[in-house]
């Protein structure tokens, strides 16, 4: 069944990238609704290996900003929350508990390569799935890549089980701070029908 268009559009068409936000807390109960509703979406082999790391004070945000570039400074520091999607390198140790068929934990486990991989794609999907579950329940997302994962690794994963892969800005946004929508590839500039 398709969705309503006001659905449609707090999703993707009205949707924006955050650019600022207002000074509105985000409460801990609507995070855990968002992380329940992304949980949800579907990775392969329901693998699941991504992580979020949820600054929401100060100085856990002061501990983010020295790996970030000078273009999102402000902005981060607008946001209530920062979240930092990442990546649970050893993700397979939760296959028995995820997976009904035997074996896919030592699947993994032998196979680096394998591993790798798929918690690398699978772990950029669940943040995917976070912005729209942030969306949906009304939030405003910001997610950015300018940013030194090698710090923020350093900073908030030392023991390497986690790896950042992107950063979020959540909150509500101040949407004077909005960019312009910039255009969009065409159906037949990004799509082929075979």
């Amino acid at each position: 069944m398709k969705i309503d268009n006001a659905s449609l559009k707090q999703l993707f068409l009205d949707a924006r990238t955050a650019n600022g936000f207002l000074d509105k807390p985000v409460h801990a109960t609507l995070l855990q609704e968002v992380y329940d509703l992304a949980k949800m979406a579907p990775t392969s082999m329901n693998t699941q290996p991504t992580r979020y790391v949820f600054l929401t004070t100060e100085l856990a945000k002061a501990r983010l900003l020295p790996s970030l570039s000078p273009g999102n400074l402000e902005k981060t520091k607008s946001a209530p929350v920062v979240v930092i999607v990442a990546t649970d390198t050893r993700f397979y140790e939760h296959m028995p508990q995820v997976w009904h068929v035997a074996g896919a934990k030592e699947n993994f486990e032998g196979n680096f390569a394998l591993a790798t991989n798929t918690a690398n794609r699978n772990g950029t999907l669940g943040g995917a799935y976070f912005i729209m579950a942030a969306r949906a329940l009304g939030l405003d997302c910001g997610p950015m890549s300018g940013v030194d994962l090698a710090k923020v690794n350093a900073e908030f994963f030392p023991d390497g089980r986690l790896s950042a892969n992107f950063l979020i800005n959540l909150g509500y946004a101040d949407h004077s701070k909005e960019f312009n929508r910039n255009p969009r590839l065409s159906f037949d500039q990004a799509c082929s029908v075979l």
